[in-house]
């Protein structure tokens, strides 16, 4: 089975992290640190209900990464994104698309 978590940020930039080979977490450890993310990085919710669903975090945190200081191109930093990512959604492969601003597996 295959164990990735490919995020893609524009039309010629995209990160594929292959999750086979690094320590999974909790699904609470995964969103912890995602929400951890979430503050850090001044994310605001997609929703002018303010409800903020796992999916849109992902989104989200993924964006601002990336538009603020370029965390994807930290290999520590994206390798943990991808495995919290794998951790809050129980998906093996996961496609997370900044510019739809959708998520699919």
């Amino acid at each position: 089975m295959r164990n990735e978590v490919i995020v893609v940020l524009d039309g010629d930039r995209e990160y594929r992290v292959d999750t086979q080979a690094l320590t999974p977490v909790s699904s609470d450890e995964g969103r912890r640190w995602l929400d951890q993310q979430f503050v850090s990085l001044d994310c605001e919710p997609l929703r002018a209900t303010g409800k903020v669903l796992l999916a849109d975090k992902l989104v989200v945190v993924a964006r601002e990464a990336q538009n603020r200081t370029k965390l994807f191109d930290n290999e520590d930093w994206r390798n943990t994104y991808a495995v919290a990512a794998q951790a809050v959604l129980s998906k093996p492969l996961i496609r997370v698309d900044v510019p739809a601003m959708s998520i699919s597996y």
